[in-house]
């Protein structure tokens, strides 16, 4: 039995066990009645009967961040945003409003294939029992989501759209003139008729297969041969931001290397500028718009040409024709350049390596090895580093002098050039003038090198630090002094361009989308392989290309230091599913299927489409089944879904992906919205103690107990920190218990009363009793605990109760509209307590009792829908109209105010609610215990901080 629910308790008091009763009860009822199915305008899932539950109201579409099914379950940390996503769909609702709120689950992925090479069991199966798992917890919590919009990304009928999408992609090309994706057809037509321009023949006059690859260099997917972080440990090559700055993989903690492999890309940058620029049409946190922009990294500035010097040591191969170009967004510092750094991979850096030392090589510049050995040992040493490590600040800068000089076209100066590892040839054109005097970086470099330090822009007044970054008029540099680093900017541009030594361009930090994983457990590509090895499209009716069963998921990988060998993919060994004959319309042929699957990222790129028609077999979303939950209006002129809700962890990589599928079916005319999410909210996390042994290992907190002024372990000391709960601090607490424990309404009501839902909390489970109180408080207002009847009356309220509750209608439609959760339910324990106080020996007034039931009914939706039906209603409160306040009432006739004299409250006033403040100051001074106080000295400071207390200092 809960030590919520005594043994002596009164039978009808509201405890665990009859908040367990109600919730399943309810919980049956909803998915009986279909009490959150949400109509769509036309097809399977359109309102069986004019006016069902809230149709013809305004759509709302309110969504999750879907998670991910892992084996271990929901913990407390994971429901938060689902809560907050919850009690603004059923406030909505309750405003009349058609709201959808779905949810799925993000399926595929590493930790599902990880357990089937350890054990043998499928994923799919580990998959499926997970979800039951998070579907009963799910259920549980009384979330108000549509049950038959539920999707999973591992559904053969989800995943099939996936491939249809991936299709889509592969068959188009960005028309740079346009401004958008276009078919690929009509590029090729283009060709056709000469309307456009094939470097080195006609169009005729190719054969096929260079058609073919001409065409295939153009399209939005496309096969690529690039470096790659390859991790063995994982089987699988990793996107940037999946590597640890320690070159490990955040997933498992495996060594990463660099490796080059033919992988699919997606052409991303082609949406770079409208990715950038169309954050301005949503109704995202600044935060998370910044983190975009600044992923996507648009700079406006310079190629500069800096052509090798002559006379330079003996080298293996000739001097370069071509100079070594550098992208710049200062390029008025050019005057400042007194060295070169190039990417260990710069495609010019072999050419220009010297055999030896020149003669005047300081001795800071060189190493034991001549030249050409020592920037081969250091290529190779920068191969087993992955970018983020290589880019990361803080790490101490590396380098090693090439031998070779280049010459500053502005001055004609020699600089030495460098090779670094903290260039990458991914940014940029891979190589950077070094300007120190005006950049922090170069200047940690040049100290480390003693090389020569230059200023170009004079520093503010009293600067004393090194690298000067702010603005300025420009020195030492030549015709550009005095200018300000705009007009310099402009001035040296056209300089550059006049002479030819440079020209004005943008750049971009975003690269093409990695999309190919050397893993089981993903999208198969609807792609095959001819005879000529060129990729083939599978046509529409051959979708879904599904999983074959293997007996073996283990990737099998290469020897990071044989370069001869290659990963394979465990569908590479299916052979019977890789090796097929298919006719595509001119008859049976051999084929090749591809063996990499797609990254996990491909399901969630448009899961927000689907759940508008999940059980559509002909598209993947009706037009007009998009158009009415997704279209844009007044309120979201990109459109998108109206609220959408997560973690800031997913601030770039998932919705920049998403917002780029998006935006190419836009352009293909599959959708009206040319954004998927108008509004984003993110949710903070919970977070919990965790402890740790002697060996620095967590060991599980529900374990710990506090002794002897600290904290102990089966009888050892641990160390207590603080952060995310998570299994990996071993501090997890589930929402399962806290239902057995408290029940659902209590844990929901607890977790959005913590705090504002967008600031990280500390979770304490002593405290959520305080929320079941509340609730017991509550109920007690309209139901007896010995008797269980009903304690309402028909009697009006007092006015100085009717004034508390208008003013807390109004106070939480307000709280609500904008998800401050938190300071509703504050008011609603408020007038909760006022109303036990003032009612607890008598009835309460029904006119009380019923807007408090309908106001707690989108954070305790169970309890509220009991209460509802004591009071006689039959049909369910979910779209029963939300109380609405009463203009009249909402300021109140008087205010009250403590009056308080040198830190402590020694009287109270109560003065007209329009009063001035010469008035509370005057009824302040007046008060007779203040007035014996002052004994007729005027006070020292005398403050009024309006309708809410008077300050004095005597």
């Amino acid at each position: 039995m809960s030590e919520q629910t005594p043994a002596d308790a009164p039978a009808h008091r509201y405890t665990a066990t009859l908040a367990a009763a109600i919730e399943k009860r309810w919980q049956d009822r909803w998915e009986a009645e279909g009490t959150f199915h949400s109509p769509n305008p036309s097809g399977p899932l359109a309102a069986p009967t004019p006016g069902w539950h809230n149709d013809g109201g305004k759509p709302l579409y309110v969504m999750d961040m879907f998670p991910y099914p892992s084996g271990a379950g929901l913990h407390v940390g994971h429901p938060l945003g689902y809560i907050g996503t919850d009690v603004f769909a059923r406030y909505h609702r309750m405003l009349g409003f058609n709201v959808l709120h779905p949810m799925g689950f993000d399926a595929f992925g590493l930790p599902a294939e990880q357990y089937a090479v350890q054990t043998g069991t499928h994923p799919r199966k580990t998959t499926e029992e997970n979800i039951e798992r998070y579907r009963a917890q799910l259920r549980r919590l009384g979330f108000g989501h549509d049950s038959r919009r539920l999707l999973a990304t591992t559904d053969i009928s989800f995943y099939r759209w996936t491939q249809w999408i991936f299709l889509q992609i592969y068959n188009s090309w960005y028309d740079e003139k346009a401004g958008r994706a276009r078919p690929i057809a009509e590029l090729e037509e283009e060709f056709e008729a000469g309307h456009r321009v094939v470097n080195g023949a006609p169009w005729a006059e190719l054969s096929r297969i260079e058609q073919r690859k001409l065409i295939d260099s153009h399209r939005l997917a496309y096969l690529s041969e690039a470096p790659v972080n390859w991790c063995p440990g994982l089987g699988t090559v990793l996107a940037n931001e999946e590597v640890t700055a320690d070159g490990r993989s955040e997933r498992g903690n495996f060594p990463v290397f660099k490796r080059r492999l033919r992988q699919w890309m997606m052409r991303i940058t082609a949406y770079a500028d409208r990715l950038a620029d169309d954050l301005d049409e949503v109704d995202w946190p600044e935060s998370i718009k910044l983190m975009q922009r600044n992923w996507i990294g648009r700079s406006t500035g310079a190629y500069i040409d800096f052509h090798i010097a002559e006379g330079a040591p003996k080298r293996r191969h000739s001097a370069p024709n071509a100079p070594i170009r550098v992208f710049t967004t200062r390029p008025d510092t050019v005057f400042g350049a007194t060295y070169l750094v190039v990417a260990p991979e710069h495609p010019l850096l072999d050419a220009i390596v010297a055999d030896e030392w020149p003669a005047d090589t300081p001795s800071a510049w060189k190493t034991a090895e001549d030249p050409s050995t020592a920037v081969a040992a250091y290529q190779a040493q920068a191969a087993a580093k992955s970018d983020i490590e290589r880019s990361a600040d803080a790490r101490k800068k590396t380098g090693v002098f090439t031998g070779a000089y280049a010459i500053n076209p502005v001055n004609g100066e020699r600089v030495p050039v460098f090779v670094a590892d903290y260039v990458l040839t991914g940014y940029g054109t891979g190589a950077i003038m070094a300007v120190p005097g005006q950049d922090e970086r170069d200047w940690e470099f040049a100290e480390v090198f003693d090389l020569p330090i230059v200023r170009t822009v004079q520093p503010t007044d009293g600067f004393d630090g090194k690298a000067f970054t702010g603005d300025g008029p420009a020195i030492n540099s030549g015709f550009l002094d005095g200018l300000g680093v705009a007009d310099a900017k402009r001035e040296i541009i056209n300089w550059l361009v006049e002479n030819g030594h440079g020209e004005a361009t943008t750049t971009y930090k975003l690269r093409d989308w990695l999309f190919s994983r050397q893993r089981y457990w993903g999208e198969p590509f609807p792609i095959v392989y001819d005879t000529d090895g060129l990729p083939v499209a599978l046509p529409d009716d051959m979708l879904a290309v599904e999983l074959p069963e293997i007996d073996d998921y283990s990737p099998r990988t290469f020897d990071p230091d044989d370069a001869n060998t290659d990963p394979e993919p465990p569908l590479a060994r299916a052979e019977d599913w890789v090796n097929v004959t298919l006719d595509l319309g001119d008859g049976p042929k051999q084929y090749r299927r591809e063996t990499n699957t797609m990254p996990q990222w491909a399901g969630s790129c448009w899961y927000e489409l689907r759940y508008l028609d999940p059980t559509d077999e002909n598209e993947f979303v009706s037009p007009a089944n998009e158009q009415y939950w997704m279209g844009p209006d007044a309120d979201k002129p990109a459109g998108g879904v109206d609220l959408y809700v997560g973690g800031v962890e997913h601030a770039v990589l998932h919705l920049l992906y998403a917002r780029f599928w998006h935006k190419m079916l836009f352009d293909l005319g599959h959708l009206r919205s040319s954004e998927p999410f108008g509004r984003l909210f993110n949710q903070g996390y919970i977070q919990a103690y965790a402890y740790t042994d002697a060996r620095g290992t967590y060991v599980a907190a529900d374990e710990v107990v506090e002794a002897d002024g600290g904290y102990r372990f089966h009888g050892e000391p641990v160390n207590r920190e603080y952060g995310k709960m998570g299994k990996s601090l071993k501090n997890v607490v589930t929402p399962d218990d806290m239902c057995a424990e408290y029940g659902a309404d209590t844990f929901r009501v607890y977790e959005m009363s913590m705090g504002p839902l967008d600031v990280s909390r500390p979770w304490e489970t002593r405290a959520v009793v305080g929320s079941m109180r509340f609730l017991q408080r509550l109920w007690r207002t309209a139901v007896d605990e010995e008797s269980g009847a009903l304690r309402v009356t028909e009697e009006p309220a007092d006015d100085e109760t009717r004034r508390l509750l208008h003013r807390t209608i109004d106070g939480i439609r307000g709280d609500l509209e904008g998800l401050r959760t938190n300071t509703a339910v504050s008011k609603l324990i408020e007038l909760t307590n006022h109303v036990t106080s003032a009612y607890g020996s008598t009835g309460t007034p029904r006119e009380v009792v019923e807007p408090m039931t309908l106001m707690v009914a989108p954070f305790a939706p169970h309890l509220a829908e009991e209460l509802w039906e004591k009071l006689g209603h039959g049909e369910t409160l979910t779209y029963h109209p939300f109380p609405a306040a009463d203009p009249a009432l909402l300021t109140a006739p008087e205010i009250e105010y403590p009056v308080q004299v040198n830190g402590k409250v020694r009287g109270r006033i109560t003065v007209p609610a329009d009063a001035d403040e010469a008035a509370v100051r005057a009824a302040a001074v007046a008060e007779p215990k203040v007035a014996a106080i002052l004994a007729g000295a005027e006070p020292r400071k005398l403050i009024v901080v309006p309708g809410r207390i008077v300050t004095i200092v005597v």
